[in-house]
């Protein structure tokens, strides 16, 4: 289902049922524009809704300059309400993730997988969802998000995540935590012997919660806001 990221109300290129009608007072004319401002905002909010289940946060640009409200415009003016996608979010976190991961092998960069409400998902397409969860398949990410690779000396994970939390704070929650991901390589690494038995000496207790801390992993959590 189709969403709305943005949406523009340009008095010049609107139909002739929007149309500035000159005989009006400027400010006639403006709460005109400003009504019909309101209603496309209106439209694509629903759309919005429809789409996603919630509707996302917006901007509001009058001719250029970030505003917010409606208020001192002109006959003229040219509004556009930009939303806050979670899936623009997305975007972002994971274009970082692989700029400040480690280069040796590329390895780590290929191995960041991500989930939509526990569904793996493509980053470059997300699905609608409520909650996004990215994590590294790798058994040494936590060694990584510790710092002990010189090429990522402050870690990748929680770097990147109080960087998306300043961009993108304001409309979406962004944290960093530690989720447990029993497939891919750390979950092949924690069937093993030596996992096993590391386990068993460092954590102990019951199987499951072994197998829990051996593939617990470095993520970074999006959702609408707590």
């Amino acid at each position: 289902m189709a969403t709305r990221t943005s949406v523009r109300v340009d008095p010049v290129a609107r139909d002739i049922t929007l149309m500035l009608d000159d005989t009006l007072s400027p400010d006639a004319q403006a709460a005109l524009l400003a009504g019909a401002a309101r209603e496309a905002l209106g439209d694509a909010q629903d759309m919005n809704r429809q789409a996603l289940g919630y509707v996302p946060e917006h901007e509001t640009f009058v001719d250029g300059a970030r505003r917010d409200d409606l208020t001192k415009l002109t006959p003229r003016s040219t509004i556009l309400f930009e939303f806050k996608l979670l899936t623009d979010i997305v975007e972002w976190i994971d274009e970082q993730l692989i700029i400040h991961s480690p280069v040796r092998t590329e390895r780590f960069a290929r191995s960041h997988v991500w989930f939509a409400d526990d569904v793996e998902m493509d980053p470059l397409n997300p699905p609608p969802a409520e909650q996004y969860v990215v994590l590294n398949a790798q058994p040494y990410a936590r060694k990584i998000e510790r710092g002990l690779s010189s090429q990522a000396p402050a870690g990748v994970y929680e770097g990147v995540a109080t960087l998306a939390k300043r961009r993108f704070g304001n409309v979406a929650y962004v944290g960093f935590s530690y989720r447990s991901f029993p497939g891919g390589a750390i979950g092949k690494w924690a069937q093993t012997a030596s996992a096993e038995k590391l386990s068993r000496n460092v954590r102990g207790g019951r199987v499951g919660a072994r197998q829990d801390w051996l593939t617990r992993q470095p993520a970074i959590l999006i959702d609408q806001g707590r």
